[in-house]
């Protein structure tokens, strides 16, 4: 079977190196190389770097609706696409007689969109997972080939992103090998329980002290490592990366306590305990160090 291969971030380099492995790969889509850094320098995905190092050829349309003759000239017989960033056209998966197959880091229908994994720890879930699922042209709305789960505990999104992604990889296997073998009977997903996410950005980090403890600190790790939870301290950015419940009381945003445990602060029905914290163009730090180097004290105001 020749498979086209479809994605972009750090996260679906497993899911290609898999398929590469274990079955070849034709040929790599992904995004156009973007600036990165102070200096803007172009850099290419995750994605690119490691096909060019696995010798694949690689196409990075910037617009892929545009390149449906070059699709079809591939000849191959499904595309299999894992965080790609780009909604594909009608043209686009008729150039794929077995279908274009998604990775999508979360269990369908819940969490439809770009934020699943921070998504459902926010939401205060227990379990996520990858679900595979034939792509349609509506938003992750295709029927689910299979699906791969996993308890979310304490894992920050980082942490839970490391685990979905080696899933991801997994699920691209065990895809490819029931295309193979025919066996393609899908499950339609009930549309009652669908949910949406959309795209996160800073502001939707901002801490709200008058929320419970649990809700601040599903919020915290749900944006670790980016784009951070954060606070103002004094009118400076305090990005708060990571936290848990305390046993306290005290005023909404205010430090309770501030010593080598860390900085109490409190909020809705309790307190929470910040553990790490980063100031606005500053380092990463425990909350200890931050209080040693005396930039914060009880009855200090975060809002």
């Amino acid at each position: 079977m020749k498979i086209v291969f479809a994605g972009s971030p750090g996260y679906a380099v497993p899911a290609l190196e898999a398929l590469f492995k274990e079955y070849g790969v034709a040929a790599v889509i992904t995004q156009p190389d973007k600036p990165f850094g102070r200096k803007k320098t172009l850099a290419p995905t995750p994605v690119k770097s490691r096909a060019a190092e696995l010798g694949l050829p690689v196409y990075d349309f910037a617009k892929i609706r545009e390149h449906v003759n070059e699709l079809k000239n591939l000849a191959a017989d499904i595309m299999v696409t894992c965080a790609y960033g780009q909604l594909l056209t009608e043209e686009v998966l008729a150039c794929f007689p077995k279908g274009v197959w998604n990775l999508h880091a979360s269990l369908l229908p819940r969490f439809r969109g770009a934020s699943p994994i921070q998504s459902a720890i926010s939401a205060g879930e227990t379990h996520t997972g990858v679900t595979v699922m034939k792509t349609e042209l509506s938003l992750d709305t295709g029927g689910i080939l299979l699906v791969k789960r996993c308890e979310i505990g304490d894992m920050t999104c980082g942490e839970l992103s490391k685990k979905l992604s080696s899933l991801s990889a997994e699920a691209a296997v065990e895809a490819v090998a029931l295309i193979q073998s025919g066996q393609t009977q899908l499950l339609v997903q009930d549309e009652a329980k669908a949910t949406l996410c959309k795209k996160v950005n800073k502001a939707d980090g901002k801490i709200n002290f008058s929320s419970s403890p649990e809700h601040i600190c599903r919020l915290i790790r749900a944006f670790n490592p980016e784009p951070l939870a954060y606070c103002m301290q004094g009118g400076n950015v305090l990005n708060i990366l990571r936290a848990q419940p305390f046993d306290a009381q005290g005023e909404i945003g205010a430090v309770i306590c501030a010593d080598k445990r860390g900085i109490a602060v409190g909020c809705g029905g309790g307190a929470i305990l910040i553990e790490e914290l980063q100031p606005a163009g500053g380092k990463k730090m425990s909350a200890a160090d931050y209080v040693n180097g005396r930039k914060i004290k009880a009855g200090d105001i975060l809002d």
